[in-house]
């Protein structure tokens, strides 16, 4: 089997949320984009995504999106220091409120020269079921690129069910994945099981940290993780032990699991951006800019979370 024809491809294994840089005067810091693209292949992450929740995608400007994707698709075919070239996917996340915003942002993805695109609803629309197809639907057919439709219904209001994931890939052969961020395990397995049961397969990707085991033992190819900006070696050790059927990778991962879960528990909260960005100061791979309305997390929720922080880093795992 050729990586072309596995479930999800080009959407498997880890695939780090970026999360976006910014500069003293707010602006994309774009030099430190790359260096963290560079970070996330070199540890084994399979490619990036950005700009969704975590990049604070709703905060930036057409123009800033773009001037991000040129920047993530260049290096992710950047040499290496040791010698050779990258090879990982630069994946855009596609959200916006209009659905000729969300046609826009796709086309430019792919005169870009993006590997494929994370497609969410449109933001803050609620409404009947046909007018969320269309949405996807437009977005599907604007380029020929593969496509990965992101479920977030807590995020935004729409729960698309397996059956209708289904029914669009019918539609449209470059819809290959879904990232399921509801939390439900029922959901991932009707979206595993209803995937083996068609010929034409749909890859499931876990979409919160803290079900990532969950996910690749129930059968999900992917992760789209928010924790590895800071710590993308765990995060593919853990995800390759969680997929493993030997019974010995199965207590390592069981061990690194109870170590990390403390930390992969703040990708689940109302402010993740800022604790996942406070865990990078922390672990000095980056810092906590983020741009308002959101501040840096504060008083007794900031001390709780160095707490966690710093313990985790005191027993960090070899």
């Amino acid at each position: 089997m050729t990586a072309s024809d596995q479930v999800g491809a080009p959407f498997r294994g880890v695939i780090p949320a970026l999360v976006t840089p910014f500069r003293d005067d707010g602006a994309i810091c774009t030099t430190r984009l790359a260096d963290l693209t560079h970070r996330m292949l070199d540890a084994g992450c399979t490619g990036t995504v950005w700009p969704g929740s975590l990049g604070e995608g709703q905060t930036l400007s057409h123009d800033e999106r773009v001037e991000g994707w040129r920047t993530i698709a260049a290096a992710s075919t950047a040499p290496r220091a040791g010698g050779g070239h990258r090879s990982g996917n630069a994946f855009a996340t596609i959200s916006a409120a209009s659905t000729r915003e969300a046609v826009r942002q796709v086309e430019a993805a792919a005169a870009i020269g993006m590997h494929g695109c994370m497609i969410l609803p449109p933001y803050v629309h609620k409404g009947p079921w046909h007018e969320y197809r269309a949405h996807f639907e437009a977005m599907l057919s604007a380029a020929p690129l593969p496509m990965m439709l992101y479920n977030n219904p807590p995020a935004y209001i729409v729960d698309v069910s397996a059956e209708q994931t289904f029914a669009l890939a019918e539609r449209h052969p470059n819809l290959v994945a879904v990232k399921d961020s509801t939390g439900d395990a029922r959901k991932l397995t009707a979206l595993v099981a209803g995937s083996a049961a068609r010929t034409r397969k749909v890859g499931a990707l876990a979409g919160l940290d803290d079900c990532a085991v969950e996910g690749a033992r129930m059968g999900c190819c992917g992760w789209v993780a928010g924790l590895a900006n800071a710590m993308p070696a765990e995060s593919v050790r853990l995800f390759t032990l969680a997929q493993s059927h030997d019974p010995a990778d199965a207590a390592a991962c069981d061990a690194l699991y109870r170590w990390f879960l403390p930390l992969l528990r703040l990708d689940t909260v109302p402010d993740f951006v800022q604790l996942i960005k406070l865990v990078m100061a922390e672990t000095q791979t980056g810092d906590e800019r983020v741009r308002a309305p959101r501040k840096p997390v504060e008083g007794a929720e900031r001390a709780r979370a160095i707490e966690i922080i710093r313990h985790a880093l005191a027993s960090r795992p070899r």
